[in-house]
């Protein structure tokens, strides 16, 4: 009785995804190319809507993790997501503005434009740990080109998406952005969308891209990774401990650009143990306190146990820095440091997304660059100096999704850069002027000069052809 309520319910939400697909379609056929004055007031509405719904927002967030914290919850993801609809709405005027575009010397009285042109429907796949951020923040972009937008949240986030679904269904409609409760992944990611946005895992971006594949359908992935950390000489090791700390342990370590691992030179390993614990400590003098998010699943909770657990048996040093007991019940797991990791370990081979620092050691930043460079390309790289010299060594001598020079993350947060990763961490790119460029279709349109004369190209081809081209090569056409 109980399986066929949830075939049901499986097939009540693929028949509400269709609807809404067909509904979009309609509505983007009759209007393919939204004003500029339209655009705007989706911005405005969707900017009202966050601030009006703010302790609503939070609020649901926090019943999808158990707990979250609050103050993490406005500055990450409702601040975010206003700051993100500012700038584009600033900026969107100019964004939409036709491109001129120069003509080939031989047709020089035509005209070139580079018209950027609404995609149509675009599906939006995201995970549990911003769930708002993440899903929100494509909406963005699409809006700003014009598009329509579905989006699908992960089950652990169904509190949120129940509420987004009701709030966009006032606020915006249906018509233009729907979040879609209930429906599966495989069935979201196989509706003919015109453009698929999908932050996860790596191996649920492959089976996103298959789907994609068979109705052709362009794909951005933004898929993690593990990003990692290289603190030099010249850097205070203090404030350096101060700065990736916060972006390690924000969210309970469980973000996507988080720093995953760090490199240390090797006499500087106490002294920062020494300097997290301070650091730690203050901040979150009690982890079963509201300023500590919660781990957002047991069975999350219980693989960061076993993940610590292999580390420790395989000879690591885990380091409790605030000396709390973990809680099982609140799923409250206390910031680590692992110090002496191995190759062996799960932690060294998997994403951690937890609150869990390795350290390693280095004689030479060549040692770290090889490091990196034989693994997957990360999501992010962060470096610690001030020298010059060792920033563009590691700007041009490693590949990574994006890089914060002194502090962690925060490049994702900065509106005029794209976001993206690369190979393993994803592809493609949105933010900014760049998320518009990547939901348009830049079409290309030529004006064919009044005064051409395309019939000397035409058949029967003759002699005259052949001169035609030595005379076009000899004149640098």
């Amino acid at each position: 009785m109980a399986q066929a309520a949830q075939l049901s319910s499986i097939d009540s939400a693929s028949a509400e995804a269709q609807r809404i697909f067909l509904l979009q379609k309609s509505a983007y056929r009759n209007q393919p190319y939204p004003p500029l004055v339209d655009r705007v007031a989706q911005l405005d509405k969707l900017e009202q809507m966050l601030l009006t719904n703010t302790d609503s927002i939070t609020a649901a967030i926090s019943s999808d993790f158990g707990h979250r914290s609050a103050t993490e919850t406005k500055l990450l993801e409702i601040f975010g997501n206003l700051s993100a609809i500012r700038d584009t709405r600033k900026h969107l005027k100019k964004w939409m503005k036709p491109q001129r575009r120069r003509t080939a010397l031989m047709f020089a009285t035509g005209k070139n434009r580079l018209i950027p042109q609404p995609k149509g429907i675009v599906g939006i796949s995201t995970p549990w740990n911003y769930p708002l951020y993440l899903s929100i923040g494509p909406v963005v972009s699409a809006l700003a080109a014009g598009n329509r937008c579905m989006v699908k949240l992960a089950t652990n986030s169904q509190h949120l998406c129940k509420l987004l679904q009701q709030l966009c269904e006032e606020s915006l409609g249906e018509d233009t952005v729907a979040f879609l409760p209930g429906v599966s992944g495989n069935e979201f990611s196989s509706l003919p969308f015109d453009h698929i946005i999908y932050t996860g895992s790596a191996e649920s971006g492959r089976t996103v891209m298959k789907s994609a594949a068979e109705n052709l359908c362009p794909v951005t992935l933004e898929l993690g990774g593990k990003s990692p950390v290289v603190i030099c000489d010249d850097f205070d090791l203090e404030e350096a401990a101060r700065r990736l700390l916060y972006t390690k342990f924000m969210n309970a370590g469980q973000t996507c650009v988080a720093p995953d691992y760090l490199f240390l030179p090797k006499d500087k390993v106490d002294t920062f143990v020494e300097y997290a614990r301070k650091v730690v400590s203050e901040r979150y003098p009690n982890t079963d306190e509201d300023a500590y998010t919660s781990v957002i699943d047991t069975r999350s909770f219980n693989r960061l146990r076993q993940t610590l657990d292999d580390a420790v048996a395989k000879g690591g040093q885990a380091i409790n820095l605030t000396g709390n007991d973990f809680n099982a019940k609140l799923k409250k797991f206390p910031p680590h440091i692992l110090v002496k990791p191995s190759a062996d370990m799960i932690i060294m081979q998997e994403e951690i997304f937890g609150p869990i620092l390795p350290i390693l050691t280095y004689d030479s930043i060549d040692e770290v660059l090889n490091y990196v460079n034989d693994r997957d390309r990360p999501l992010g790289f962060y470096i610690f100096t001030h020298d010059k010299v060792i920033q563009e060594k590691v700007l041009y001598e490693t590949m990574s999704g994006g890089i914060t020079i002194n502090h962690c993350a925060f490049h994702v947060f900065q509106h005029d850069l794209p976001f993206g990763g690369i190979g393993a961490s994803g592809m493609g790119h949105y933010h900014g002027h760049e998320g518009f460029l990547e939901l348009s279709k830049l079409r290309p349109v030529f004006t064919f000069p009044a005064l051409g004369k395309p019939d000397l190209f035409y058949p029967p081809y003759t002699d005259f052809h052949s001169k035609l081209f030595n005379w076009l090569n000899k004149l640098r056409f």
